[in-house]
């Protein structure tokens, strides 16, 4: 299959580790996607088990989707989705519903968290969870360049998920995280936000991942917060008064929607 890679030799004993999907979302990421490309394909490739990448192009205007087709091309792993413009959540539930491998992780496109920490979240999984989340809270995590208000904000917002939804997990919003194929697949088949194909203007910054982890937690999915470094790209387009209006908006539309009994509808 297109895509994929089977390293290990004939000795190996980690031949049937589970494979794993890659998705990474990218809008308007022209300046730097064949650099996180090349980056993420560096790292799948040496793997021992069958790996596979796919990045969506979220609708960009600046020539992304082009650039990332050429190079996928040139390195002879990974294929492109395009999609129409429909903000991140949307682009990342695109990539995962058509991810063929046993795990799917996503990572953001600045790989702001770099890719080794996908070992850690794996051995979390082989650990029995069912969903590995990078964490930039609690002991061995640590947070690089953020600036402060940035950090206020993360944590006014965490305390409010916390109260509401989900209560044992300290950051919900680090774009790193790992899931079972099955597990995602449910998840996504029950998640309401940003299901009904709005085309948007502009990058738009959403907590579709608090939906998740809140139909996790309410279907006994055991979710492992693991520490890892993040660090703050200048770059990010993060625009704090509008996104943070989105994100408590969409928190608020979870909770509602949790205690209506919406999730456990099969």
């Amino acid at each position: 299959m297109q895509g994929k890679n089977i390293a290990g030799g004939a000795g190996s004993t980690r031949q049937a580790d589970p494979s794993l999907s890659l998705i990474i979302p990218a809008y308007n990421e022209a300046t730097r996607i064949a650099g996180t490309i090349r980056e993420a394909v560096a790292w799948l490739t040496g793997q021992p088990f069958a790996t596979e990448l796919i990045v969506v192009d979220d609708g960009s205007n600046d020539g992304t989707a082009a650039i990332a087709e050429g190079t996928v091309a040139e390195l002879g792993h990974g294929r492109v989705l395009r999609t129409a413009h429909r903000g991140k959540a949307a682009a990342v539930h695109a990539g995962m519903l058509t991810a063929t491998c046993a795990q799917i992780a996503f990572s953001d496109a600045d790989l702001a968290t770099p890719l080794p920490y996908l070992t850690d979240l794996r051995a979390a999984l082989a650990a029995r969870c069912d969903i590995a989340i990078g964490s930039r809270e609690g002991a061995g995590a640590r947070r690089v360049g953020e600036p402060s208000y940035r950090h206020v904000m993360g944590r006014v917002f965490n305390g409010l998920v916390r109260l509401l939804l989900v209560p044992e997990v300290h950051d919900t919003q680090c774009g790193f995280k790992l899931f079972r194929a099955e597990v995602a697949r449910d998840l996504l088949s029950r998640s309401r936000l940003y299901c009904d194909g709005e085309q948007i203007s502009g990058p738009r910054v959403t907590a579709f991942d608090v939906e998740l982890l809140t139909i996790a937690r309410l279907h006994g999915y055991r979710i492992c917060p693991v520490p890892v470094v993040w660090s703050y790209g200048e770059g990010s387009k993060v625009r704090p008064a509008r996104d943070t209006w989105h994100n408590v908006r969409d928190v608020l539309n979870v909770w509602i929607a949790a205690k209506r009994g919406r999730y456990r509808e099969s």
